[in-house]
């Protein structure tokens, strides 16, 4: 696994991006909506490490098949359909809440409909007050592993889409309060 939507095959060499789905970049932080005692603080949240892991926990030993698209993206990767053992994985990441259907694809209707499965579940992502990853990408000066969750905390403060609805109150927290 390279992120929670990146697949690695050694033997080829060959980096696939699941197609159809975005999930959270490995720095990237979220934070929980749950408030916890009198607390203003909100509990950071690895949203690109969990999704990894999750993706990881997911493939495990399983062989992986993948149905490729014709031309690399931007990073070199192959974009594709993966099953491992009939699964979906695009689909399973969706259902779980660790992606979102990504902006500007091709939407497949069942991919839709496991997203809003996850996010009325509040599964996931869908849980916490997390940053678009389109924005993020965009808006995030310091994309290193090193990053600190208070990075992330300021720019949802300022985000300009709401990915996750149920919360929108976040722009009104304190942007020093996660530290």
């Amino acid at each position: 696994m390279i992120d929670g939507r990146t697949l690695w095959f050694p033997r080829s060499a060959q980096k696939v991006r699941l197609a159809g789905i975005d999930s959270c970049e490995l720095p990237q932080w979220a934070f929980d909506a749950k408030r916890r005692g009198e607390s203003a603080v909100l509990k950071p949240v690895p949203c690109g490490a969990l999704a990894k892991a999750w993706l990881k926990r997911m493939v495990g030993d399983r062989q992986v098949g993948c149905l490729l698209g014709e031309f690399p993206d931007r990073d070199g990767a192959l974009k594709g359909r993966c099953v491992a053992d009939g699964h979906d994985l695009a689909v399973e990441m969706l259902r779980v809440g660790w992606a979102r259907v990504e902006t500007g694809s091709p939407v497949h209707s069942h991919y839709l409909k496991w997203q809003r499965y996850a996010m009325s579940a509040r599964y996931g992502m869908w849980s916490t007050y997390v940053l678009d990853m389109d924005e993020w990408r965009a808006k995030a000066i310091d994309s290193s592993l090193a990053r600190r969750p208070v990075a992330d905390s300021n720019l949802i403060a300022e985000r300009k889409y709401e990915i996750t609805p149920p919360f929108v109150d976040a722009r009104r927290r304190a942007s020093s309060s996660v530290r």
